[in-house]
């Protein structure tokens, strides 16, 4: 109690993890995917407000999905649980720099931030090399790997005067 008689309150603490115990648990989930064989050996969490909404592992070989690497199904995780498709005031944690397609689902989900641990420079020297999709992207369209074709473009663009003349879409 106060001199003047009111009751003392002490100011409330919010514990707020620090980034290497969120990074430590998407390493966990690396270890922990590729030993109980759901892929290779990648892990990630989203994080809001301290609390973890949003798990995954790299699940690409038990799925036979190229797409379930660790940080999209993290996103995946935490979309469905905050019933929401951005994830604006949340932070992504990989276990390993994200790849251009990690990267570009980061970035369609909008979290505020990326911690990883490993560069992609590790994963290359572990077998996982994605040097050559940097060098595809940055190369002209026909002189690409995989060949690429326009066709039909507008039919196509017949769907984005739709969208546009929408009234009731959901903008992202």
């Amino acid at each position: 109690m106060r001199a003047n008689g009111d009751l003392e309150t002490k100011p409330q603490r919010t514990i707020v993890k620090r980034d290497d115990e969120f990074m430590r648990e998407a390493i966990r989930l690396a270890r922990e995917g590729m030993m109980s064989g759901q892929g290779g050996p990648f892990g990630a969490v989203v994080v809001r407000d301290g609390e973890i909404i949003g798990r995954g592992c790299n699940q690409v070989t038990s799925t036979n999905d190229p797409t379930a690497h660790a940080e999209v199904v993290a996103i995946r995780d935490a979309c469905r649980n905050l019933q929401t498709f951005q994830l604006e005031g949340c932070t992504l944690y990989a276990s390993c720099e994200p790849c251009p397609m990690c990267l570009g689902a980061i970035y369609w989900a909008r979290p505020s931030r990326i911690v990883y641990g490993s560069f992609h420079s590790d994963a290359a020297g572990a077998g996982f090399d994605d040097q050559f999709i940097y060098e595809e992207i940055d190369k002209p369209r026909e002189q690409r790997h995989i060949p690429m074709q326009q066709c039909l473009r507008d039919e196509a663009n017949a769907v984005f005067r739709e969208w546009i003349a929408l009234e009731e879409r959901i903008h992202y």
